[in-house]
């Protein structure tokens, strides 16, 4: 896919923390009804034109994909697959644009939610962004000067499942053009914006779509649909962020993104005006160096909590239904302000919760390459009662197991399960191994786990995710929780990969773990670094490695090399990378190791030495 360039991503990463809504922005928008609407024109009107042409420059920080595939690529709503890979893409240069094409993916243009025809292409309405978005050529071509409605039995269909038909809706049975779910709400607050920004002459402007008033502005039958899509797609972060660009450049905002309860209050009175109470006791129960999770009590409303926001430095950063929510892609050793607010079904917006402050934790492959807590190391989902978890210590000291739980959520719905707890104690650089009581002898002896049982947590299929939990909190998982009944590791060994030195609460499968075939058991508790009857000293003086942290080649030097010894190197996931046996050189050149925390073993006469070895 194409890509942006980095200048760009810095750009829009700037307006996303600091071009929020100004203090007082909306301290006149106080009345109700159309009321409310002229308040809201008179806080927008007169707002900086950059020209037609300036809309590309807009484009190159309002309307980049950093939401959906998050490839830098132009996020048109008429070609966005938001469950899948795009069927083509744009880059935001000059050299994607054209007015020619006669397929899908020749060029993008500039779509005018409310046609140029409407308005005779007069400024400011002919260049202003907020109901201006770039979109396919063709598509654009197709839907034309058409309404936005909806469609039934379309007589064409766009490669994201745009539709081109008759309106199937009561009041208006002309030809409408309907956008897929995921941007109606989208494009339903475009229109608001415009009957708004443009009050003084909305009334003199012929459309299908308006009944020729300044304040009520559109016919019934349009309103209606409008209403409900307000409804139905909820203000998302990518109209935020979009919002937020085009007020960098533009100086006025949207406000039904900002404030998406003014629908209702302006054009459906009748309607729920009420917010929720706001989050109570918002809380952080686990956090690595890219994530954080967080916790907070129910808000309450008149109608009904419909889901909450998630913001980072006022950036609203995911949404939730339940009353949990882990934020990722965070920068390690960054301090964030989170906040969480409410919101219902008619748009309503609660107050913001208490602000928690929390610090990431620095990045992997600092901190001498230990761990900040247990983890998962390996998993079998195999055939029958194969199942299997391994946990693997490098946190650099022995850990007590006592307040560790494993968990199960079945088939990614509902609770967790009360929990297998741990008692023991892992030394640093040991493995546990849990498994089913019932497990083929073929794949392992039950003989030699730490723990060998029938809990309901050992019998695990590939859809149900499994947490590592400490005193109450989760730390690890395999899966994701509340993710469905979708398969996500079925007949499967997984490892962790090399380069995963701490615990996360967010499963990704690719960048987190190696995939083996099923029953592949033959590494399972193959990871304790101790050797029986030996002598282990963790920071010997007597091996040197260097450089360390190193970029893949490396040297060991023994310092007393008068009889032979053997060097075996061990990943983190416990795969064994490298060994020499019965040598006597002082030193030795390691190679082409990948990134990755590795464990360096001597031995020489019954006693075993150690170092760690970090590969950047």
């Amino acid at each position: 896919m194409k890509k942006i360039y980095s200048s760009c991503l810095l750009f829009l990463f700037t307006i996303a923390s600091f071009a929020q809504i100004p203090s007082g922005y909306y301290s006149t928008a106080t009345g109700t009804g159309y009321t409310l609407k002229t308040q809201l024109y008179n806080i927008i009107k007169g707002h900086t034109d950059n020209g037609y042409a300036g809309l590309y420059t807009t484009y190159q920080t309002s309307d980049i994909d950093n939401f959906y595939e998050n490839d830098g690529t132009v996020l048109d709503m008429y070609s966005e697959n938001p469950t899948g890979a795009d069927p083509y893409n744009y880059s935001p240069g000059a050299t994607q644009r054209c007015g020619n094409y006669s397929v899908e993916g020749d060029c993008y243009n500039r779509e005018h939610i409310i046609p140029q025809s409407v308005f005779s292409e007069k400024s400011p309405m002919v260049a202003d962004a907020h109901f201006i978005t770039p979109t396919d050529g063709k598509v654009n071509g197709m839907r034309s000067n058409y309404p936005h409605g909806v469609v039934n039995t379309p007589t064409y269909i766009s490669k994201n499942g745009g539709k081109l038909g008759a309106n199937s809706t009561s009041g208006y049975s002309g030809t409408v053009f309907e956008p897929i779910n995921e941007f109606k709400g989208d494009i339903a607050r475009m229109y608001f914006y415009f009957a708004t920004r443009y009050e003084n002459t909305v009334a003199g402007y012929s459309y299908p779509m308006f009944d020729g008033s300044s304040n009520k502005v559109f016919t019934a039958a349009f309103l209606n649909i409008l209403l409900t899509w307000n409804t139905q797609d909820p203000v998302s972060a990518r109209e935020v962020a979009r919002n937020n660009a085009i007020y960098a450049r533009q100086n006025n905002r949207n406000p039904y993104i900002d404030h998406p309860e003014y629908v209702n209050k302006i054009w459906n009175t009748s309607a729920d005006t009420q917010a929720p109470t706001a989050p109570a006791s918002l809380a952080s129960t686990a956090k690595n160096a890219t994530s954080v999770s967080l916790s907070w009590l129910a808000s309450t409303d008149n109608v009904g909590v419909t889901g909450y926001n998630v913001y980072t430095n006022g950036v609203l950063k995911t949404t939730a239904t339940g009353l949990t929510s882990t934020i990722t892609g965070l920068t390690a050793s960054t301090s964030y302000n989170i906040t969480v607010s409410a919101s219902d079904a008619a748009g309503n917006t609660s107050a913001l919760s208490n602000t928690i402050t929390i610090t990431t934790d620095a990045s992997g492959g600092t901190g001498g390459g230990t761990a900040t807590d247990l983890l998962f190391s390996e998993y079998i989902e195999g055939s029958g009662n194969n199942k299997a978890l391994e946990i693997l210590n490098t946190t650099g000291s022995a850990v007590n197991l006592s307040g560790y739980t494993i968990k199960r959520q079945t088939n990614g719905a509902g609770a967790w399960s009360t929990g297998l707890a741990l008692t023991g104690t892992l030394n640093n650089g040991s493995k546990f191994t849990i498994v089913n009581n019932l497990i083929a002898s073929s794949c392992y002896a039950t003989g030699s786990a730490n723990v060998s049982t029938n809990a309901a947590e050992l019998t695990f299929n590939g859809n149900d995710p499994v947490g590592l939990f400490k005193n109450g909190v989760l730390i690890d998982i395999i899966g994701t929780f509340n993710g469905g009944a979708a398969n996500f590791a079925i007949d499967v060994t997984l490892r962790r990969k090399s380069t995963v030195t701490s615990p996360s609460t967010t499963f990704n499968l690719s960048a987190q773990w190696d995939s083996f075939g099923v029953d592949t058991c033959n590494n399972l508790g193959n990871r304790n670094l101790n050797r029986p009857n030996s002598d282990l000293i963790s920071d010997s003086n007597m091996i040197l490695l260097y450089p360390n942290p190193s970029h893949g080649n490396f040297t060991i030097n023994f310092n007393n090399s008068d009889a032979s010894y053997s060097i075996e190197i061990v990943s983190i996931s416990g795969q064994k990378v490298f060994e020499k046996e019965d040598t006597k050189q002082s030193s030795i050149l390691v190679s082409n190791l990948a990134k990755g925390i590795y464990v360096v073993k001597i031995t020489k006469e019954e006693k075993t030495f150690i170092k760690k070895i970090i590969i950047n």
